[in-house]
């Protein structure tokens, strides 16, 4: 534990915790963000201005205030040694000063400037110290230690917990010997094949490194291993669930061939390779996990209908989960063009409403019905076809035969969602596992999808329906913002209608919201309509409405009743209305890359000429929206992202449970391959992991903690 080896003020605890460090291994595995050349040690009669130094000595004075003039909040600690003293100031950051007390002993990095005749250090790092260090050796060294780091590691910091105490704190247990108590979780015959050093080397390289190369080669060897830990985890999902029993659903060429000839448009040479591919897997007797990744529009829906359709004609259910109501009751709708003429029954389930098709009055339409007689014709196999959100995986859900689980969006469920949905397959009357098939239209790198993803078979749909125009896409600044306008009310008056989304719902602030260019969805929903178009009829949409406000908007704009749709990104996904040709994306900066593409996505339905407007006044950001606007492939953008924000920014990349320091791997195409190869083989050979214990544990380590990998 870190408490036995420090001396932890109860808000360090928390902290602690609070960043999940909880033993001294989680704390030698708390990595620096980067590195700086190290601060100088110097006295104060010493100091030169524009220099970078540390000083070392007694708090004398401290102060809090504001300033005379500018009425900023300021602090300041005067500090002093043998030859001087010197005072630090502080801007905005009055907490700094607070940290010591006259008479404690305390060290300050920082740039010295100089302001009327008079030397000063400002908004410098400042460490409380126990006591001075003594004269044999410098604050980073014991008596008779040379200093041989040349760089100063710098760790990302949260509240009571400094850069400065990680460095001093894992300093400290390098310098006790328990890296060398640490097993490496890694093979030795693995480390020679990729020239990677052991545990124990790396932690000491990656803390205290002499040179750059050695922090290279020490990030490289955890970054290998995190993704080969990965990697490792997802074999051994996939063996153990392909180990498992699964219906055998296999069809006729020609039944599938008269379901295909039925729909209103041809097939795409990706559709066709991707169903043969999938009707493949739906025939063997251990069940399928395939990913779907098409881009936005490619017709992942079809495909899935196609897997469906083979599973009821087969006699088994399908279970479809979207990740919100508005898209289940998109899907809900599409099922029944593509099933009508097929008597096949559709049920819709969600959180607020539950519906049935066909009907009992007309063939043609559907029906609300009470949620416990939808339950029982799921579960006495009447309604082959369940569309719903997560409602799906209530206890209450049961099933005759699942055979074949459809999740769409599927990043936006966890892991234990989806294990649960498939895990329904086991409480119908005749249990088996049933065949996963995810999809998914945001874009992700190769290198991303094949670590996130590598329990599944990959599909990719690379083509778009012929006829499919490419959205015009263009930058709007304020000075535009006025013809932008004109430009819709054209497509307006010619029939189209036209989606504005904003950032947020609405602003507490709206003052300091529009100074900082932040559009809310109600109050611009009011001033479009006052102000900008008073001729046409707008309709508001965002996640706080109640569930009947909502789906009464959608219907009366699918409807084109409304012809003006200002909506949050709860767009984003799956909303499919053909007739909106029109986007414009208020605050485009704000919004990642793929999240822009997923929301232009929206409008690309129809072999119509469609617009997509990026408002912005962020002058700094449009080098990635232009980016965004000559590029129409959703995974070159990807690749993009991924090149040109970093690793840990990729598209909020935090949620995917990587590290910083994984995620750098991420950009290394044989790095990712050769972590997979390494892990499929291992598991092959040792699917238990017997003969690696090492690993074994830490793979468990892992797993107790609030990882996951959607």
């Amino acid at each position: 534990m870190i408490s036995d080896h420090f001396r932890l003020t109860a808000r360090q605890k928390v902290a602690l915790g609070r960043l999940g460090l909880v033993t001294a291994e989680d704390l030698l595995r708390y990595f620096p963000s980067r590195y700086e050349a190290p601060a100088k040690e110097c006295l104060i009669r010493d100091l030169t201005v524009g220099e970078t130094v540390r000083v070392i000595g007694e708090v004398t004075a401290v102060k809090v205030g504001r300033g005379f003039k500018t009425k900023l909040p300021i602090g300041e600690v005067t500090l002093t040694d043998t030859t001087g003293q010197i005072k630090a100031i502080w801007f905005h950051q009055v907490y700094l000063a607070k940290k010591v007390f006259v008479g404690n002993f305390a060290s300050l990095r920082g740039k010295v400037t100089e302001r009327k005749g008079e030397f000063y250090l400002a908004n410098p790092e400042i460490e409380r110290l126990e006591r001075l260090p003594d004269s044999s050796g410098s604050l980073f060294t014991d008596a008779g230690e040379s200093e041989l780091v040349s760089l100063q590691p710098v760790y990302p910091e949260t509240r009571d917990l400094s850069s400065a105490w990680f460095y001093h704190a894992i300093k400290k247990l390098l310098r006790l010997g328990l890296a060398q108590k640490l097993l490496d979780p890694l093979p030795a015959e693995m480390l020679a094949r990729y020239h990677l050093p052991a545990l124990v080397t790396a932690l000491v390289w990656i803390h205290s490194p002499r040179q750059e190369s050695d922090a290279v080669v020490a990030r490289k060897r955890f970054a290998f291993e995190e993704i080969f830990l990965i990697q490792l985890d997802r074999a051994r999902r996939r063996v153990t669930y392909q180990n498992q029993p699964a219906h055998r659903i296999s069809l006729p060429p020609d039944t599938l061939k008269s379901f295909i000839e039925q729909l209103p448009f041809p097939l795409t040479g990706a559709q066709d390779r991707a169903i043969k591919a999938i009707l493949q897997d739906l025939a063997r007797a251990e069940p399928m996990a395939r990913l779907l990744e098409g881009d936005v529009g490619s017709g992942k829906t079809v495909v899935a209908a196609a897997a469906a359709y083979a599973a009821v004609r087969a006699g088994d259910e399908v279970a479809y989960m979207v990740p919100t109501e508005i898209l289940a009751q998109q899907h809900f709708e599409s099922f029944i063009a593509n099933f009508a003429q097929l008597n096949i029954n559709i049920g819709l389930l969600t959180g607020s409403d539950c519906r049935k098709f066909p009907s009992k009055i007309s063939p043609h339409t559907h029906t609300a019905i009470s949620r416990a007689q939808l339950l029982k014709w799921v579960a006495n196999g009447e309604i082959p076809i369940l569309i719903g959100t997560q409602t799906l995986i209530q206890k209450k859900v049961r099933w005759k035969r699942l055979g074949l689980v459809i999740i769409d969006e599927q990043h936006r469920f966890g892991v234990m969602q989806r294990q649960r949905l498939v895990g329904q397959g086991k409480k119908a009357t005749q249990p088996a596992v049933p065949h996963l098939l995810s999809m998914t239209a945001t874009p992700i790198p190769r290198t991303l999808a094949l670590t996130l993803y590598g329990d599944l078979d990959l599909t990719l749909l690379d083509e778009l329906p012929p006829g499919r125009r490419p959205v015009a896409t263009a930058i709007v600044t304020e000075k535009t913002r006025s013809a932008t306008y004109e430009k819709i009310k054209t497509e307006l008056k010619a029939g189209r209608q036209a989606y504005i989304i904003c950032p947020r719902i609405d602003a507490p602030d709206p003052l300091k919201a529009l100074a900082l260019n932040v559009k809310s969805a109600k109050l611009e929903y009011e001033r479009l309509a006052r102000e900008v178009f008073p001729d046409f009829q707008l309709g508001l949409l965002h996640g706080k409405l109640k569930p009947d406000d909502k789906e009464k908007v959608m219907a009366d704009f699918v409807a084109g009743k409304i012809k003006i749709l200002v909506a949050t990104s709860v767009v984003e996904v799956g909303v499919n209305v053909v007739n909106a040709t029109i986007i414009v994306i208020e605050g485009a900066e704000r919004f990642g890359l793929a999240q822009l593409h997923q929301l232009r996505g929206r409008v690309a339905r129809s072999s119509d000429q469609a617009y997509c407007y990026l408002f912005t006044t962020d002058s700094p950001n449009i080098p990635r929206l232009k980016y965004l606007a000559s590029t129409k492939n959703g995974f070159e953008l990807a690749e993009y992202d991924l090149s040109l924000r970093g690793a840990g920014a990729l598209a909020g990349a935090k949620q995917w449970g990587i590290s910083d320091i994984g995620m750098e791997a991420i950009k290394n195409l044989k790095m990712v391959e050769a972590a997979r190869a390494e892990a499929r083989e291992l598991i092959k050979i040792d699917p238990e992991l017997s003969r690696h214990p090492r690993l074994a544990t830490r793979l468990q380590t892992l797993a107790t903690r609030d990882i996951h990998f959607e």
